[in-house]
This record gives structure tokens, C-alpha cells and sequence, in this order.
């Protein structure tokens, strides 16, 4: 038998018949479950190995946020890394002290988010996007998800126009594109952070992002304020997260900075991304795999470090129908200088081009210590003339020359005039040194890097024998 509807529905609608009054109420009732927050299926913590948290009773996808309970009433923040059966496998992203055995895991149901908008320019974030300069809240309204959105690469813009990044060899030698992405290999303490600030400072960008990813904190604050300094800073946001955080906030920070990087390409901005380091990175990712256990592959990384790198790196690049640009540019430290690292490796096989810098040249005082003949630009064929590649592959020739027989040169072995191409090679060095030689103070633009080009070679031949469009 049919209930019939309560005295308030038929108070509303006198006239209505019982089928729409009932209507009427289950429109309304599934309104407000539709409304209502979903069910949280609290976990605990039954076990913690390392970094890595170990809970039952709750399920959460990969990536989601978590809260696990601490004894001093603050929660500690922790992401779903992995999962076996009932088991999640969780890392925090901060520190763990005051978590004890059994304590309640509580799923946000939430990915990480990160708000963006014109006030992070000249800002300094963590990993979070949390400020850490003492410059007061960030007012952003609009939020974009931390692991970016997919292009579609037939989508993208392809990369025509030349970027200044105001470092002469570089221009003039590996000219880079807007939406080229390239690789800064080097050792430790062979210049890569000067590099990058004199980047930072010269670049034609419109919009700078630095990612500092598991370097000395110390290095921070010397990098903002010598290497960046006022002027760099007023169009860059630094994301720095240094070495003693945690592996995921480290992933993180690399994450956040490409995001702000997609928030301003997608204004239709051209932005220079510099990220010291990937391989940084990559260490944060081995440290999260095999804590979970992920068998070890290549030299102690696990298969996983090399996905995650070309996921992160495929976020830089040309936006959508002219939208805007990020170029950039990776730090990837080999160690013991061996360039066949795994990391190394990787990444040259994925990025468009590479700068190698030499412990060699650094220890003899040559700053940037750029290798040239290890150094190459894939796209240097498609953004420069055909006059500038001739001259920039002409440039390489001499140094090429030289360098493979420097031992005979030395030693004083090499009889003058046994060799044209020597002789020449000879005479050109001293010059070849001094154009890659830049003071990290002064900025060299494009048309002055190849106006000095042109000027070496016509030391070197005749002057009709030199492109005349490099030396007007």
C-alpha cells in the first residue's frame, strides 16, 4: 500500500496529484546526495620501513593525498606511491616525526593542485608553492593540476623562431629555438649555475621559471641574490627544494615549476624554463621505487626513473595554435664526468640538443666551459641561414683540428706547414678561446654573436670567402 505524502507537500502543492509530489521529492533527495561530500574510509598505519608508510583499510588512487595522524595533533602529508592487495604504499612529504603504529590514515580523495596567476613573478616558492621569500600570501584564484595536461604533438606549434639567450658561443654556435628543449651536462663545480644566471639575466623570455631540485640550500640564496640578482628576478619565479627534503616533495618541485611554466606559455608568454637538476630528479624517483620495491636495472635505477623523465620533459615545448613557448634547459650532472651515465644517456636521447661543459677547460680558466665538439643543437638546421650554419660548422671545424692534435702541438712534434688545415687551426685557436670566453656580467645578444662569428672567420680567409651576412 502507497504512502501517502506528508502534510507539508500537500500544503505546497494543494492541487498537484501524488505521483508529482512524490517526483517533486525524490528530485529533491537526489539532489542533495548528488550535493553531499563522498563517504572517507579512514586506514591505519600498520607499518613504516625507511621513507615509506605502509596502511590498510583505506583505498586511494595513485598520487592522491593523504593524511596520516601524528601524536602532536598536526597531520603529516603523504602521497599514494603504491599499492599491493589491501596495502597502500605511502611517502610523506615532510617530515614524520610523531607518527606511531596504527595511527589513522585518512584519504583526502584529492590530486595535488597548485594556484597560479601573474603574482608569482619575482616570487620565490618550495615545493608546495608555498613563498618562501617573507613577501607576504600569493593572490592566485586559479588553479591548474601539478602533472600538467596532455598536447597532442601534431597540436603543437613547430619551432621556427631563434631565442637570444644572450651567451655568444651558445648563440652562435648551438642556436636554440623557442620550444626547444636542451640538456647542460657537466660535473660538479665546472660553472653550470653561473650559466644558467647568466641565462637568466640576458634571455630575450618573456618569463622566467627556475626550478632548484635537490642542490645545496645554501646554493639557493647565492643564486638569487648574486647569479639572478634585482633584474633577473623581477621576470622569474624560483621553485627551490634542496636536497634534504623529501624524494616526492623533490619530484615535486620539478612538477611545480613545469606547471607555472604551461600557466604562462598557455597566456601566450614565451618562458624559459631552467631546471638544475634532472638528474636530481631522477635520484628522487630511484629513492621512491626501489623503497617500494621496484627491482634496480641500469646502474642501481630502476626501470620507472627512465619514464618519469621524458613525462616531465614533454610538458616543455610550443603551446597550441600560437599560444606561447617554453624553452628549456636541463642541468644533468654524470658522475666522475663519465657522459655515458644512464641518467646522461637518457636524457640526450630525449632532449633536442645538449651543451657539454668541461672540467678541462674550467680548470684552465675558460668560463662558460663549453666543450664544442661534444655540444650539438638538433634544430640548428631548422631556425638558422644557411650562412650561419656554414660559419658555425666551419668554427667547429678549426677547433675539431686542434684539439686532435693538441698532444703533437705541445709537445712541439707538429712541423709548421705539414698540414694547411693545422696551420690554420694553429693560428685560429687563441681566437677560438676568446669567443667562448664571456664575462658572466655582460650579456653578448644574437646579431652581436654572429657579427663576432664572422669577424673570426675573416681574420682567418679572405674576405669573400667569408658569409658577409654574419659580419654586416
Amino acid at each position: 500500500m502507497t504512502q501517502a505524502p506528508n502534510d507539508s507537500a500537500k500544503d505546497a502543492f494543494p492541487h498537484a496529484p501524488h505521483s508529482a509530489l512524490w517526483a517533486h521529492q525524490l528530485q529533491g533527495i537526489s539532489r542533495r546526495l548528488k550535493d553531499s561530500p563522498p563517504l572517507i574510509v579512514e586506514g591505519r598505519l600498520t607499518r613504516m620501513v625507511g621513507l615509506t608508510l605502509e596502511a590498510i583499510g583505506c583505498q586511494a588512487a595513485i598520487g592522491a593525498r593523504c593524511l596520516v595522524e601524528s601524536i602532536d595533533g598536526n597531520p603529516v602529508e603523504a602521497e599514494v606511491v603504491g599499492f599491493s592487495g589491501e596495502y597502500l604504499y605511502l611517502m610523506p612529504t615532510g617530515e614524520m616525526h610523531g607518527i606511531r603504529p596504527n595511527a589513522r590514515v585518512i584519504p583526502t580523495g584529492s590530486a595535488y593542485t597548485i594556484s597560479v596567476s601573474d603574482d608569482l613573478l619575482g616570487r620565490v616558492l618550495d615545493g608546495s608553492g608555498r613563498p618562501l621569500d617573507g613577501k607576504g600570501p600569493i593572490r592566485a584564484s586559479e588553479k591548474v593540476p601539478l602533472n600538467g595536461r596532455h598536447i597532442n604533438p601534431l597540436a603543437r606549434d613547430p619551432i621556427k623562431q631563434p631565442l637570444d639567450v644572450g651567451v655568444r658561443a651558445i648563440n652562435a654556435l648551438f642556436s636554440v629555438g623557442r620550444g626547444q628543449r636542451m640538456g647542460l651536462v657537466a660535473g660538479s663545480g665546472v660553472g653550470k649555475s653561473v650559466l644558467l644566471g647568466m641565462m637568466t639575466r640576458f634571455s630575450s623570455a618573456d618569463v622566467i621559471v627556475v626550478g632548484l631540485i635537490g642542490e645545496r640550500g645554501r646554493e639557493v640564496k647565492e643564486f638569487i641574490e648574486n647569479i639572478l640578482g634585482e633584474a633577473g628576478m623581477a621576470r622569474a619565479v624560483v621553485v627551490a627544494v634542496p636536497a634534504d627534503h623529501a624524494p616526492v616533495m623533490r619530484m615535486h618541485g620539478a612538477y611545480l615549476a613545469t606547471a607555472i611554466a604551461e600557466y604562462f606559455r598557455d597566456k601566450g608568454r614565451h618562458v624559459l624554463l631552467l631546471m638544475d637538476s634532472l638528474t636530481r630528479f631522477a635520484q628522487a624517483q630511484r629513492e621512491i621505487a626501489l623503497a617500494i620495491g621496484e627491482p634496480p636495472a641500469t646502474k642501481g635505477y630502476p626501470p620507472s626513473v627512465f619514464a618519469r623523465i621524458p613525462q616531465l620533459v614533454e610538458r616543455a615545448g610550443n603551446g597550441e595554435n600560437g599560444k606561447g613557448s617554453i624553452t628549456a634547459f636541463y642541468t644533468v650532472l654524470v658522475e666522475g664526468d663519465d657522459n655515458q651515465d644512464p641518467i646522461g644517456d637518457s636524457s640526450r636521447a630525449i632532449l633536442d640538443g645538449h651543451i657539454v661543459l668541461s672540467r678541462e677547460l674550467a680548470e684552465a680558466g675558460l668560463y662558460p666551459a663549453i666543450n664544442v665538439e661534444l655540444s650539438i643543437s638538433r634544430l640548428m638546421n631548422e631556425i638558422a641561414s644557411p650562412e650561419h650554419i656554414a660559419a658555425a660548422v666551419r668554427f667547429r671545424q678549426m677547433n675539431s683540428t686542434y684539439q686532435q692534435n693538441r698532444d703533437l702541438i705541445s709537445v712541439g712534434a707538429y712541423a709548421h706547414g705539414s698540414d694547411p688545415r693545422i696551420d690554420e687551426a694553429i693560428r685560429a685557436y687563441p681566437r677560438i678561446q676568446d669567443f667562448i670566453r664571456q664575462d658572466h656580467r655582460n650579456a653578448v645578444n644574437l646579431e652581436q654573436s654572429l657579427h663576432d662569428l664572422g669577424a673570426l672567420l675573416q681574420s682567418q680567409k679572405k674576405p669573400d670567402k667569408v658569409p658577409q651576412l654574419l659580419i654586416q
